[in-house]
């Protein structure tokens, strides 16, 4: 469990900082409460001085009578619940663009994409060996600037519901990685072991490889990163 702390400093000014991250057996909400007032504790902070509080929208946070928003709320009254607006935002976005077809086509043939490539250490390190070398030839012909952290070898990052930017990632990785995951499901077509395996990668590179799944990807990617931008500023 992440906590996250919001003040008002000396000179007015409201400041966010990460606070702490603990470890929790249980997910209850006498649980996290217990685990929370531990770490307020420790830091000499009091409970009764909250002045709001921010979850997602979990039954065991915002419950109105044993959610942990309740909980605190009966210790302190000024403890004002909030559903975070970054995961409102997230719960908005993804259903409704999951509405548009070729929205939910892209990031369907995504979750086939990346159980096809996850389910096989094979091919997870054909897909690192081809993105390897390709930064190794970007640079080479000075397409790519070097540094300190830059041009990590990373991997298909899998949307999830629960998880704020997930979709952004996932589609931020594909298209970082675009060009080599087609040689790597060129290769599970031409040398795949079983016929199952041939046909579903022919599948998902034809629709890959097609005008509408590159137009999407690329509107997704920008749709998707204004939206990451608002979500941490919420």
């Amino acid at each position: 469990m992440a906590i996250v702390i919001r003040f008002v400093d000396k000179q007015g000014y409201i400041r966010e900082r990460f606070f702490d991250i603990v470890h929790v057996h249980e997910t209850n909400s006498l649980t996290l409460k217990k685990e929370i007032c531990d770490v307020l504790s420790r830091h000499n902070l009091s409970v009764q001085n909250i002045r709001g509080q921010g979850y997602d929208g979990a039954s065991n946070m915002h419950e109105e009578w044993n959610g942990l928003q309740a909980l605190f709320i009966q210790e302190c009254l000024y403890a004002y619940y909030i559903h975070c607006f970054a995961h409102r935002l997230e719960l908005t976005l993804v259903p409704t663009s999951q509405e548009v077809i070729p929205v939910e086509q892209l990031f369907t043939y995504l979750s086939l994409l990346i159980n096809l490539i996850s389910s096989s250490c094979k091919r997870v390190d054909q897909l690192r060996v081809a993105r390897a070398a390709r930064i190794a030839e970007l640079i080479a012909i000075d397409e790519l600037e070097t540094g300190r952290g830059q041009n990590q070898i990373g991997t298909l990052k899998r949307p999830g519901t629960t998880r704020w930017g997930s979709h952004f990632s996932s589609i931020c990785s594909l298209f970082t990685e675009y060009e080599d995951i087609c040689s790597v499901l060129i290769d599970v077509i031409n040398y795949g072991n079983t016929s199952t395996q041939r046909s579903e990668a022919d599948r998902v590179y034809d629709f890959m490889t097609s005008f509408d799944f590159v137009l999407v990807m690329h509107m997704m990617r920008d749709i998707l990163g204004f939206a990451q931008v608002l979500s941490q500023a919420l």
